[in-house]
């Protein structure tokens, strides 16, 4: 009876010292939650805080008050006169809480400052949600140590009954046994007597010991592969690319050659943008079939996906002419993929012969040149560099002149077509508009990758030129149309933005056609805008004179601020697509965006989003009362 009441004992101390530490567990768990939760918020209120006025507090501070869970908001200015303040006070109870005010712990009162204005910033985090939450949690787990220990005490009886010594020597020869040979049973002569629970559990748990061991081993050897797999199309990625070119075509003393080449899906960002993502992965997958294909009529041949857009192959011991006669096969089996896919192109091909002992730098260098040239002749076209000598730079210099006379020849002769893509309005509002598109196109009327000649057009100063061409043929197609009651938008490059002869000669061209340039609404990246205010508030005052209006897309990559609103004051902002994607999903996201859009509409600014893909996000997104939405799922893309 003694020996039970101290095994009863026993097991009650150890009982109490495991809820102890269970709850130390959790308060610890709730420190890091409240820390973490109160840094992320005042980055948030850092970043809302900066260039906010005096005038600006109580505004600010009336949002914050809505959208942030704040026990305690003051914000003064630099004297340290209060300009907004409330307190909201909570009351927690249970045994968190209690346990909390036994270490004398209280929620921490924060300070943020905007040195520019001296604005100040003083706050105290309300955690009473989280409390609850960690106070639920460390019942659950008390409740099941109490319930642990209940269902322990009968066992510990049942075992102090037998003798010590002669069961341990019984266990230990059992252990041996299972420790040799964890996936066999144990025989009958070595089960101790009265111990065959015991025995059971311990052989289960050799086999899950087996077991364990065995998926840890898998997923490292998965954890592994994953480190060198591409995850949409299942190619080996650039890492694998490095590592084998690495060990195999730089090692001494062994002769290798062939033909390095990089296929380019040029199509992906428009696809993205104007279909989807998931119509991008889909273009990917398909343009991988056929190179995968192809590659493997190849001894030894090896294929890679070395980024989004880019597939490498690896073609060895193949000869210049052997190499021309893959890109031929390539480039048929493109125009037929392009055929059924209704793309203006496909992708681009450039392939250089490579030896062993070549930098792998120079070899990416100068297959990256050749697509390039590819990309000035037909639709999936190709080019080979045969020549080792000088390549890198010969052939960087033939590329830009191939691109110059291309561009040249686009801006002489009007080579551009025009596509328009709606946005469509919220029911509560038709204040929305469709963006404008453009298609550039050769000599034969094949039409050129848009991103990479928008590209090379600003690498080669032709950018501002080729802005002027897009606006004149859109102002044009629009008086010829008969279209003057509809909205448009055009798409302007930073550099045109800041060009003080640009936004002259855009404000004399939109006064000659006034009726028009009230439908007309300027798209302009964040980055773009941020790059100089100065420069960027006279092209928006000056767009609202001649009656148009101002969009930032690509919102919310960069820093935000009460003065970037007050200052630029755009019409519209359009939300980044990164923001979109899976917004049914994403927390995060939705907590941004509904800041974003309370903010914007307490100042008269419209919000868009892009790339809404799928009825769910739709639906989202009207839930965070979004005013216009624009994607695949809304429309498509069509001549204007």
């Amino acid at each position: 009876m003694k020996t039970m009441l101290q095994l009863l004992f026993i097991q009650l101390l150890f009982a109490a010292l495991l809820s102890a530490l269970i709850a130390m567990f959790h308060l610890n768990a709730f420190s890091n939650q409240v820390e973490q939760t109160e840094r992320q918020t005042s980055r948030l209120l850092q970043q809302l805080l900066v260039g906010t006025s005096d005038e600006d507090a109580e505004e600010l501070g009336s949002s914050l008050r809505q959208t942030q869970a704040l026990q305690q908001l003051v914000i003064s200015d630099a004297n340290g006169t209060s300009l907004f303040q409330f307190n909201n006070p909570s009351r927690d109870s249970g045994l968190t809480a209690a346990l909390l005010n036994w270490q004398d712990w209280q929620p921490q009162s924060l300070r943020i400052q905007d040195p520019a204005t001296g604005l100040q910033l003083r706050f105290t985090y309300n955690h009473s949600d989280l409390l609850a939450a960690t106070n639920r949690q460390l019942q659950h787990s008390l409740a099941l140590i109490l319930l642990i220990s209940l269902l322990l005490a009968p066992v510990l009886f049942w075992l102090q009954r037998f003798s010590f010594q002669r069961s341990s020597h019984q266990l230990n020869t059992l252990i041996e046994q299972l420790t040799q040979a964890p996936s066999e049973s144990i025989p009958i002569e070595l089960r101790p007597e009265g111990f065959a629970g015991t025995v059971e559990k311990l052989e289960q748990l050799a086999q899950s010991t087996v077991k364990k061991f065995s998926e840890l081993s898998a997923n490292a050897r998965q954890v592994t592969e994953d480190a060198y797999k591409d995850t949409v199309t299942g190619l080996p990625n650039r890492n694998r690319f490095v590592q084998h070119y690495e060990e195999q075509l730089t090692q001494d003393g062994k002769v290798d050659f062939g033909i390095f080449a990089i296929t380019r899906c040029t199509e992906l960002q428009s696809l993205n943008q104007t279909r989807g993502y998931q119509e991008g992965d889909k273009y990917i997958q398909e343009v991988c079939a056929i190179l995968d294909k192809l590659v493997r009529s190849y001894s030894g041949a090896q294929l890679y996906r070395l980024n989004s857009s880019d597939f490498g192959i690896l073609l060895p011991r193949v000869t210049a002419k052997e190499a021309e006669n893959f890109a031929v096969q390539l480039q048929s089996r493109l125009n037929q993929y392009q055929q059924t896919a209704e793309l203006e192109s496909v992708a681009y091909t450039g392939l250089v012969s490579y030896e062993n002992g070549r930098a792998l730098g120079e070899l990416l260098a100068i297959a990256d040149t050749s697509i390039s040239l590819a990309q000035t002749k037909q639709a999936n076209a190709w080019h080979l560099q045969k020549e080792s000598a000088g390549l890198e730079t010969a052939s960087y210099g033939y590329g830009n002149q191939n691109w110059r006379n291309v561009i040249d020849d686009v801006l002489a002769n009007n080579r551009i077509s025009l596509l328009a893509q709606s946005i469509q309005p919220a029911k509560r509002t038709g204040n929305a508009y469709s963006e404008i598109l453009v298609r550039f196109k050769t000599q034969e009327n094949q039409v050129l990758p848009t991103a990479s000649f928008l590209a090379m057009a600003e690498k080669l100063d032709r950018i501002i030129a080729v802005d002027r061409l897009i606006i004149e043929t859109a102002l044009t197609t629009i008086k010829n149309k008969n279209l003057q009651d509809q909205y448009f938008g055009l798409n302007l490059s930073n550099r045109s933005v800041h060009d003080d002869q640009f936004v002259i000669w855009l404000e004399r061209r939109l006064l000659k056609d006034a009726t028009i340039a009230s439908r007309l609404i300027f798209e302009v990246t964040e980055f773009g805008m941020q790059q100089n205010l100065k420069t960027s508030k006279r092209f928006i005052d000056m767009a609202h004179r001649a009656g148009a209006r101002v969009t930032v897309e690509k919102f919310g990559v960069g820093i935000t601020s009460f003065k970037f609103f007050r200052e630029l004051k755009p019409d519209h902002i359009k939300m980044d697509g990164s923001y979109t994607r899976h917004i049914d999903d994403d927390k995060n996201n939705q907590y941004f965006l509904r800041l974003m859009i309370d903010l914007a509409h307490r100042i008269g600014v419209s919000v868009f989003a892009e790339s809404v893909e799928t009825q769910e996000e739709k639906h989202m997104l009207d839930s965070l009362f979004m005013d216009g939405c624009q994607g695949y799922y809304i429309g498509k893309p069509n001549p204007l």
